[in-house]
């Protein structure tokens, strides 16, 4: 490993909930502290980074039917966020990503630098892609495989993502979901999220928004259209 990748949006949240109540100066002093405990205390030495922040516009939103894409979430922002996101851009060159999410753009950097670069964020839908992750909330390095991620990928779409609003199959979660996957080919899975989504249809809507971009411009195609 090399090369972090570090999602940023997460943060920005993270950094200006904690310091509602301080100054813009210690909010971004804190952010800077953060980083670079990060940078040189929880991942490897000489490692260089790349943050990403999500920027106008996401396609997701154009998809989601059955229930408005985070619509669930809060509005709410830190009083901070412009400024802490500012500071990242100008200090720490965070590239604000459009059309898609500062997730997709890490997914597409880990796939181009593959097992030379590692996805720091706490979001498990990153869990879909192979490689090297580390989650800052725990301080722990893992590793994803190609057929763990897939899982991971077809799992959620029977789970559903309540932060995201992304609707699963009502009754099915983790324990269940893994039981009914586990150990099939992706057609295998693929058809059992049709079949309990209720519709190919749902299973593509779902496919789409769950689906970390690869390369740029790319969408979802499932097993049975490759």
């Amino acid at each position: 490993m090399q090369h972090a990748l570090i999602d940023s949006d997460i943060l920005i949240y993270r950094i200006g909930f904690s310091t509602l109540m301080e100054s813009e100066k210690v909010a971004l002093t804190t952010m800077d502290g953060f980083i670079e405990d990060l940078l040189l205390h929880n991942l490897p030495s000489s490692m260089s980074w790349e943050l990403f922040l999500t920027g106008k516009g996401n396609f997701r939103d154009d998809i989601a039917t059955t229930a408005v894409y985070k619509g669930n979430r809060k509005k709410e922002k830190p009083t901070h966020y412009k400024a802490l996101r500012a500071h990242l851009m100008n200090e720490w060159k965070a590239e604000p990503v459009e059309g898609m999410e500062a997730d997709d753009k890490l997914a597409i950097r880990a796939t181009e630098l593959g097992d030379e670069s590692i996805i720091v964020t706490i979001d498990k839908d990153l869990d879909q892609v192979k490689g090297w992750h580390h989650n800052f909330n725990k301080n722990t390095t893992y590793y994803i495989s190609e057929e763990q991620g897939r899982l991971n990928f077809y799992m959620q779409f029977l789970i559903g993502d309540s932060v995201d609003n992304i609707k699963g199959v009502h009754g099915i979660g983790p324990k269940k979901a893994k039981a009914l996957l586990e150990g099939k080919t992706e057609l295998e899975m693929w058809n059992i999220c049709v079949e309990l989504l209720g519709s190919r249809e749902r299973a593509m809507e779902n496919a789409h928004l769950l689906y970390m971009l690869r390369k740029e411009g790319e969408h979802f195609t499932p097993p049975d259209e490759r």
